[in-house]
C-alpha cells in the first residue's frame, strides 16, 4: 500500500458549542499540561482519563496555538468511535476542501434528527485550517467494508491496527461528497499550524438530501 503526504491544507469543523478555550496554549512542560487538564476537569471524567493514558507523552499537544482543539480531538472521541477510531481514543479528522468537511458533519447532523424524530437541524460550526505533517496510507479508491456506510467495525480494526503499528493515518474517500478526500491522523504531534476560520450555520432536512449553508463570519 502507498504512503502519501496529507492533504495541505485540511480542514475540519467544530460545533461552536465546544468553546474554543485555549487551556494548552501558553503551557510550557508536560507538568504543566496536566496541572491544567486536572484544572479544567479532565482528568474528572473517566473516559477522557483512559484515553490520555492510552497517548503517549511525547504525543500531548501543548504550547502553540489550538492546541486545545487537538487535544480536545483524542480525548473527546465519540463513545461509539470514529471510521478508523475505537472509541478507546480519538484521532484528528480533516478534509481536503471545506466543502467535503461540511458535507461530512451534514450527514452526522441528518442522523442525529433522524434519531431525534425532528424534521431538521441547524448547527453552528467553527472551521480550522491546518498543516497535517507525515505519511499516510493511501486507501482512495478502494471499496469493501473499510467504506460500509454505517458500519464501523472493519474501519475500525483497521485503522487501530495502523495506530499500533506507528502509522501516522490515513487518505481516504468521502462517502458523503463525491470525489472529496479525507485524512485521519493518529499523531497529536502532526497536527501544526492550526487556525480557527470562518464561522458556518449548516442545517439540514431529514427527507432532504440538500445543506443549506450559511456563512456567519470571518475569524476574528
Amino acid at each position: 500500500m502507498s504512503r502519501i503526504a496529507a492533504p495541505r491544507p485540511a480542514y475540519r469543523l467544530i460545533p461552536s458549542r465546544f468553546p474554543p478555550i485555549g487551556l494548552f496554549d501558553t503551557v510550557a512542560t508536560v507538568a504543566d499540561a496536566e496541572a491544567v487538564m486536572e484544572l479544567a476537569g479532565w482528568t474528572n471524567d473517566r473516559l477522557v482519563a483512559e484515553r490520555l493514558a492510552r497517548l503517549p507523552q511525547g504525543e500531548w499537544v501543548f504550547g502553540r496555538a489550538n492546541s486545545s482543539i487537538v487535544m480536545a480531538a483524542f480525548l473527546h472521541a465519540p463513545v461509539s468511535g470514529g471510521r478508523f477510531s475505537g472509541p478507546e481514543l480519538g484521532a484528528w479528522y480533516a478534509a481536503a476542501a471545506i466543502n467535503t468537511a461540511v458535507a461530512e458533519v451534514a450527514h452526522h447532523l441528518r442522523r442525529e434528527a433522524a434519531d431525534r424524530k425532528v424534521p431538521g437541524l441547524t448547527r453552528t460550526y467553527r472551521s480550522y485550517h491546518c498543516r497535517i505533517e507525515g505519511r499516510y496510507e493511501d486507501l482512495r479508491g478502494q471499496g469493501g467494508p473499510l467504506y460500509a456506510s454505517a458500519d464501523y467495525a472493519a474501519g475500525q480494526a483497521y485503522g487501530e491496527a495502523e495506530r499500533a503499528a506507528g502509522g501516522d493515518g490515513l487518505v481516504f474517500d468521502s462517502l458523503r461528497h463525491r470525489g472529496g478526500t479525507n485524512v485521519v491522523a493518529y499523531r497529536p504531534s502532526k497536527v501544526l499550524d492550526v487556525a480557527q476560520g470562518e464561522h458556518l450555520d449548516i442545517a439540514v432536512e431529514v427527507d432532504s438530501p440538500t445543506v443549506t449553508v450559511r456563512r456567519l463570519s470571518e475569524a476574528v
